[in-house]
């Protein structure tokens, strides 16, 4: 079940914690006090809980006039704590199973007008059956016409596109599509970030040094962002070879399709789905 209409989750004490359902099965459950007081005005409860319609699989909802619990699928742990058990060596297959499932839930939410906003392997949930869900939806916004203008402070740093770490607040699904970028390279280097910036500007730099530093001829407008500032004009001096040694010549071709400085010429989510990196990918990844 999907809303039509996205709503931000505001602030509101929760808990989530595994439980034992009378059925024998784990499940997730997220209780949440609901003091009117905390509701925006004219908000109706149904609204909290389109967040967790697209998070991950909603079994139930219990509900009283002070208390929502809600009832998930539980999943065993999220992709930073999978890193953390590897050890340096992942499996080729496993970079592109969890890669294609990733890029999956992103065209769902995009193709229904929604932005993630957070993308990062705190937020991306693996089950006991090496399935991957796109979780924490508390800065997703919807997106469509008219255009809005939305914050620059989104995204983990790490994953932050430089548009974004420029000041744009007009930004559409290539936001989701930069950071799912940097998380194929984390998946391909075993859990070690791409870009892990100190700051915005280190960030930056960090980017730059690897892609070029934009001009106003390969990226027309990038000097008019709200925070832009010169940065020297760093050339590529090291190939996505030596960056994700790892990754095949198909796979590098992709990650430098959704790692591009310019956001109107990244890779979309459903058309990254369709690149020949997949092409061997089983059936039943692929119709999940």
């Amino acid at each position: 079940m999907l809303f039509n209409l996205f709503y931000p989750l505001p602030w509101i004490p929760c808990q989530k914690f595994p439980f034992v359902a009378e059925t024998g099965e784990v499940v997730a459950l997220k209780r949440v006090r609901l003091d009117d007081e905390l509701l925006p005005h004219g908000r109706s409860r149904e609204a909290l809980y389109t967040e967790e319609f697209l998070e991950f699989v909603l079994h139930d909802v219990l509900h009283s006039e002070k208390k929502l619990t809600l009832v998930f699928e539980h999943c065993d742990q999220d992709l930073k704590k999978y890193f953390d058990s590897l050890n340096g060596e992942i499996d080729a297959d496993v970079v592109k199973s969890f890669m294609y499932q990733l890029l999956r839930g992103l065209e769902f939410c995009h193709s229904h007008n929604v932005l993630h906003r957070d993308l990062k392997p705190q937020n991306l949930l693996i089950n006991k059956n090496g399935e991957l869900k796109l979780a924490d939806f508390g800065l997703a916004r919807a997106f469509g016409i008219p255009v809005r203008c939305y914050s620059a402070e989104v995204v983990t740093l790490w994953y932050r596109p430089p548009d974004v770490l420029f000041g744009a607040k007009l930004y559409t699904t290539s936001i989701d599509c930069w950071s799912a970028g940097c998380i194929f390279a984390e998946l391909a280097n075993a859990g070690r970030p791409l870009f892990p910036g100190s700051d915005v500007d280190d960030q930056l730099k960090r980017i730059f040094k690897l892609l070029g530093t934009p001009t106003e001829d390969t990226w027309p407008g990038v000097t008019q962002l709200p925070d832009y500032k010169p940065f020297p004009l760093y050339h590529p001096t090291t190939s996505f070879a030596q960056v994700v040694p790892k990754l095949n010549i198909k796979g590098r071709d992709l990650l430098q399709r959704l790692l591009l400085c310019n956001p109107t010429q990244r890779m979309s989510a459903e058309d990254a789905m369709s690149h020949p990196y997949f092409i061997d990918l089983p059936v039943t990844i692929k119709n999940g």
